[in-house]
């Protein structure tokens, strides 16, 4: 797969020249490209090129950051209304505002309301969140009823206590009830990328509040079919872990009758890039008809003879008595971005309600 950062080409940046170009006066497309490409370009990742683009537009304003901030709107209208199939790229718009706004939150706070509707600004809003919690909570509240689905998806994906890639936001990890009234507000808003958000946030609570996020899900069940599925996702890191609590909410028994037989690997031993296929039964014991959670767990070796669990769930349906169902699954152990492999001892498990039922070793090599 190309390296996102590769978007940056020429053509894209000669593009975002062209739209600046007419709309901010006054700009040297000459200059712009130059400052872009200068040394070290071939270099630069994707969240260095977008700095650097960023650094260099706003070095050609003037400085003056209330007179600049207008400019960038206006650059933006001017991206909005030509609709590009990719508005990704603009990313370094909402870092301008990060980098250099934070000494005007009230006019920063303004232009990240329409910037966003271009792209989100869910990572340039986090220091003003720290700067002034209060305040900054105050106007993603008044957002949650913008009548833009992307200014209300800010509202709670703006605040999501672990946001990842994104600042840290230690005082909502430790205390997100500030969060609430936003996610309530939004619970049952008629965006789906909207609701997303706010399971995602929910998600993030279960990680340092799991009874707060209980309570909410527990109040939430049953309102409506979007709170329920907004629940159901956003317990997600509650079910994997194999709460008890959170199994219960869902009808998930804590100790079910049932059993996995048959663990196989296709291979024992695979190489880094690899596929790792396994197959397994699940064979309901009992004597009723049950709902049950089938997941598979590994162990991975790490750097410095660490570990690292990752759950991944298969199925989650119901099941008559005496059923027994076969499974055959792969998992890539091909390096990602979000996940390196090392060489090393590693273990699958097979998961049932969050109960480990059977397990084997394999061995990665380099």
């Amino acid at each position: 797969m190309e390296p996102l950062k590769n978007m940056y080409d020429t053509a894209a940046l000669q593009g975002i020249a062209d739209i600046a170009a007419a709309s901010v006066q006054p700009f040297d497309r000459q200059v712009f490209l130059q400052g872009v490409f200068a040394q070290g370009w071939e270099e630069l990742e994707l969240k260095q090129r977008m700095r650097r683009i960023a650094t260099v537009l706003n070095s050609m304003l003037s400085g003056n950051y209330k007179n600049d901030i207008e400019q960038v709107l206006k650059f933006t209208n001017a991206v909005i209304k030509a609709q590009p199939a990719n508005t990704f790229i603009y990313m370094f718009i909402p870092d301008m505002v990060e980098q250099y706004g934070q000494a005007h939150p009230a006019i920063s706070l303004q232009a990240m309301e329409r910037i966003t509707q271009l792209i989100s600004c869910e990572f340039a809003i986090r220091p003003y969140l720290i700067s002034d919690l209060q305040g900054t909570l105050q106007q993603m509240l008044a957002w949650a009823e913008h009548p833009h689905a992307s200014v209300r998806r800010l509202a709670s994906e703006g605040c999501r206590p672990r946001l990842p890639w994104g600042m840290a936001l230690p005082a909502l990890k430790k205390d997100p009830s500030p969060i609430l009234p936003i996610l309530e507000r939004l619970k049952d808003d008629p965006s789906e990328f909207v609701r997303r958000s706010v399971a995602n946030n929910l998600n993030d609570i279960t990680k340092d509040n799991p009874q707060v996020a209980l309570d909410i899900a527990r109040r939430w069940m049953g309102h409506s079919t979007h709170t329920d599925k907004i629940v159901k996702h956003g317990c997600r890191t509650l079910l994997k872990r194999g709460d008890t609590a959170a199994l219960g909410l869902f009808g998930l028994a804590h100790e079910p009758e049932c059993s996995v037989t048959g663990l196989q690997l296709l291979k024992k031993r695979i190489s880094i890039g690899d596929h790792l296929h396994f197959s397994f039964s699940l064979v309901n014991e009992g004597t009723a008809t049950v709902p049950l959670r089938v997941e598979y767990a590994i162990t991975y070796a790490k750097a410095n003879n660490k570990q690292g669990r990752k759950v991944f769930k298969i199925t989650e349906n119901t099941y008559v008595p005496g059923a027994v169902v076969s499974f055959s699954r792969k998992q890539s152990f091909a390096d990602m971005t979000t996940r390196k492999h090392y060489a090393g001892k590693h273990t699958i498990e097979i998961l049932v309600n969050g109960k480990r039922k059977a397990s084997a070793e394999l061995v990665v090599m380099g």
